[in-house]
């Protein structure tokens, strides 16, 4: 029964169905549950910072139950996403609804479409791989899967790495370096790969290509059936999604730096590179995302294995919480600026 504690990841689609249909204040349930609930949770229960013994972990990463709670993300999330332009295209709705529809939605995408699809983006089979990507589609951010597999986890914790926040930098200042920055390396990474391979901008193996194709014909079929509202809908809860993201992304690695060697190389990535949460529900309603230390250590690693490491930089509070208090810059500051260590900020 402790393995369907992951079943904990739908309450938050859970409640975005519940906004849609009772609309109203109820619009705005989902980022009130996510951000306010969830926190206040975390702050009542205990950190769970216990490892699985390796006869346990060598089971549980070979069991299939934690593999179907991650596709089951993929009917969910779409369907979400279609109750809603449904909803928001056949009903009149105040702004102030609009707004917290767009909210709710986005929220799921982020947390049940991007954040799974990064997961299943780091498989070695090439079908789940192919789930993850799917997952990325309705946040319309299907480049991050070449940026984060192939720029991220290699430049991370540099000034190189557009996902790796600056001491110092707020967040919002964040979502536009990184935003902008993701896109343009996943560019240049996949005209990498072309010229390795022998093949032109128009070869089928342009991957950033096909995204684009995918993305804008998902959009022109959500245009043709919804309208230019769910058009607008879409890209405007699309956007929640990436901010989601980018948000997780400022607090996983603000103002950790890998040092450089008397040769100007860096040194490896290390579990001290990235900040740990133990706070249970954040684990469970981001599938583990919060020990990213360890994904970072060894990225293949299956989600429901994951470590927590002593060396490990470690958040106060959960990953909710922490993105909450990112929204503050001064408070953030006054948080973290006293955990980065001295080292690295001077990096």
């Amino acid at each position: 029964m402790r393995d369907l504690k992951y079943l904990a990841a739908f309450s938050i689609p859970l409640v975005a169905f519940f906004s849609i249909g009772l609309r109203g204040l109820w619009s705005y349930a989902t980022p009130f549950y996510a951000f306010i609930i969830i926190p206040v949770l975390e702050f009542i229960l205990s950190i769970d910072d216990k490892n699985l013994g390796k006869e346990e972990a060598e089971n549980k990463a070979k069991n299939r139950l934690f593999d179907w709670l991650l596709y089951i993300n993929i009917p969910i999330v779409l369907a979400t996403l279609i109750y809603a332009l449904n909803t928001v295209t056949s009903s009149h709705l105040e702004t102030y609804e609009l707004v917290g529809l767009v909210l709710s939605t986005g929220i799921v995408l982020g947390v049940n479409g991007i954040n799974v699809g990064h997961e299943l983006g780091h498989r070695q089979s090439t079908n789940q791989r192919f789930l993850g990507k799917l997952l990325l589609l309705p946040a319309l951010y299907m480049h991050f899967y070449i940026e984060h597999n192939f720029g991220h986890h290699r430049h991370a914790a540099t000034k190189e790495d557009p996902a790796t926040a600056r001491y110092n930098q707020t967040v919002y200042s964040f979502w536009f370096t990184s935003v902008f920055r993701q896109y343009f390396s996943a560019w240049k990474i996949q005209l990498k790969r072309l010229k390795r391979n022998h093949a032109n901008f128009l070869s089928a193996y342009n991957d950033m290509l096909w995204y684009f194709i995918f993305q804008i014909t998902f959009l022109c079929v959500i245009y043709l059936i919804f309208g230019k509202m769910g058009l607008l809908f879409s890209i405007a809860s699309a956007v929640v999604g990436i901010l989601m993201l980018e948000t997780v992304n400022y607090i996983e690695h603000y103002g950790l730096l890998r040092l450089k060697s008397k040769l100007n190389r860096y040194e490896r990535v290390a579990e001290k590179h990235s900040w740990n949460s133990n706070h249970v529900i954040g684990r469970i309603v981001l599938y583990e995302l919060t020990r990213h230390s360890d994904h970072h250590y060894k990225s293949s690693k299956k989600y429901q294995v994951l470590n927590c490491h002593d060396v490990s930089p470690q958040m106060p509070y959960g990953y909710p919480t922490s993105m909450v208090l990112a929204l503050f810059p001064p408070l953030w500051f006054a948080i973290m600026n006293k955990r980065v260590p001295r080292e690295m900020i001077s990096a």
